[in-house]
């Protein structure tokens, strides 16, 4: 592993630490996939259920750890998830409330805190899933 890789990795290293606790604690099934962890099953889907109820979420970034509802989900979002990955290696521990105050001001500006998020707007725009907003 070259130099950059390890610091990418040390930087998102607590929020990939935090992503293997859901996945441990939910239970979930694991696989490494091109220097992720990839996790799924029921546990996830629980999770995912009480933290956002009624947004449906495929799946979610933390780290170098991607959270999905199932195998399927993890397949269909990968190349958006890997952006997410990017800039967690970008922002480190900084992710999360960055993530947080794009949602805010977002919604503060009348948009959705999602997908009017610059976090999301970049991922979306690099690694579309289908269509952007639901109808």
């Amino acid at each position: 592993m070259s130099p950059g890789r390890a610091a990418a990795y040390a930087w998102a290293a607590p929020m990939s630490v935090a992503g293997l606790a859901v996945a441990a604690c939910a239970g979930a099934r694991v696989a490494w996939r091109d220097g992720v962890v990839e996790a799924y099953g029921p546990g996830i889907v629980w999770w995912f259920d009480y933290i956002a109820p009624r947004r449906g979420i495929l799946a979610m970034t933390l780290g170098h750890v991607v959270l999905g509802r199932h195998r399927a989900a993890l397949d269909k979002t990968r190349a958006h998830e890997r952006v997410h990955v990017a800039q967690c290696e970008r922002w480190g521990v900084a992710f999360v409330p960055a993530y947080a105050c794009a949602s805010l001001v977002a919604w503060l500006r009348g948009g959705d805190a999602y997908f009017d998020n610059r976090f999301e707007r970049d991922a979306w725009r690099l690694a579309p899933i289908g269509a952007p907003r639901p109808a």
